[in-house]
């Protein structure tokens, strides 16, 4: 017989952020709304993008037990990942009584890892997940508290329509689950199914977002809708020169030219000046900007006859770095 097993915090007081979020300003606001204490405590890499008073740990520290243990009532306490950097191992785990939890904005055990909304637009994932769960000492393995489900809306194209979307969800959410935690609701905990889990790594649009043009076209058309605002494009060189890269953005799928020889992909087939039209399979390629390195849009420069063109040097070098972070910033690793 399966034992049941349940989350609840008999008197929230505290709550202890680890990481970051653009979202703090409203977290705290929430919190205090609820009569509840809030801290953060983020790494020397993240506190440069941060505002909001903070404290900083790189690591799991004896000064960071004795900062909990001085300012916290550990029982009254919740502590919440966001994007935290530090890695969390059973002792620390146990030591804040297994109230730690991280909100996840994907399905899990599917999802799990860092990679964002990049992997879902690339397989054309349209159901947006806010998940709450346990932190154990695994990637995103825990038990789960809870979690809701909606459908993005058509419009959504870019990374940033997925995260503006996904972020007012967040908000929502969070706001539901510490309010019942506050007033003592108990969440049944349910275990997951590991033999189902997925994992995408984090990626980082000037390493990996290099467009492989023998793809076809809507494998294209995804991977550079991957890589749109709020990151730099997808980018390729003009006719191989590899002191011409370019990063794209703002692209369609058009389907009113004829079909094309394989050839012909990466072919510049027209440019009226407002966008190009450039050819990759059954369908063309229509490109509204074309960024170079200092963010300028050079989209009136392209000749029509001049080829999009990714050296395989940068695709396998794409295919084989893995980056991770650390509490000082990126790292890389192949």
């Amino acid at each position: 017989m399966n034992e049941k097993r349940n989350f609840k915090i008999k008197n929230l007081k505290n709550i202890v952020f680890f990481g970051y979020s653009t979202e703090f300003d409203k977290l705290l606001n929430i919190n205090s709304n609820l009569d509840i204490r809030t801290e953060i405590i983020t790494s020397t890499s993240q506190s440069k993008n941060l505002s909001t008073k903070h404290v900083i740990f790189d690591e799991l520290s004896n000064s960071l037990y004795e900062f909990l243990e001085k300012n916290f009532e550990i029982e009254n306490t919740l502590f919440i990942s966001l994007g935290s950097r530090l890695i969390f191992d059973n002792k620390f785990i146990n030591y804040v009584n297994k109230k730690l939890i991280n909100f996840h904005g994907s399905r899990l055990p599917f999802d799990a890892g860092g990679g964002g909304f990049s992997w879902r637009i690339m397989r054309g994932d349209k159901i947006d997940i806010q998940l709450v769960h346990l932190i154990d000492e695994g990637i995103d393995t825990g038990d789960i508290i809870s979690y809701e489900e909606s459908i993005f809306p058509n419009h959504c194209k870019k990374p940033i329509d997925y995260i503006n979307y996904s972020t007012e969800n967040f908000i929502k959410f969070y706001t539901n689950i510490i309010s019942q935690l506050k007033y003592k609701k108990s969440f049944y905990l349910s275990r997951q199914l590991g033999y189902l889990g997925s994992y995408f790594p984090r990626l980082d649009t000037f390493t990996h977002g290099y467009i492989n043009w023998s793809w076809n076209s809507n494998d294209i058309y995804s991977f550079i809708n991957s890589f749109d605002d709020p990151y730099a494009g997808a980018s390729t060189f003009i006719s191989n020169n590899e002191d011409s890269r370019v990063f794209l953005k703002s692209v369609h799928l058009h389907g009113g030219t004829i079909s094309n020889h394989p050839y012909s992909k990466g072919l510049v087939i027209k440019n009226n000046k407002k966008w190009l039209e450039v050819s990759i399979d059954d369908k063309s390629l229509l490109i509204e900007e074309v960024l170079n390195n200092e963010g300028e849009n050079i989209l009136k420069k392209i000749n029509i006859g001049d080829r999009f063109f990714t050296p395989k040097k940068y695709i396998d070098n794409a295919n084989k770095v893995r980056v991770k972070f650390n509490s000082l910033g990126k790292q890389f690793k192949k």
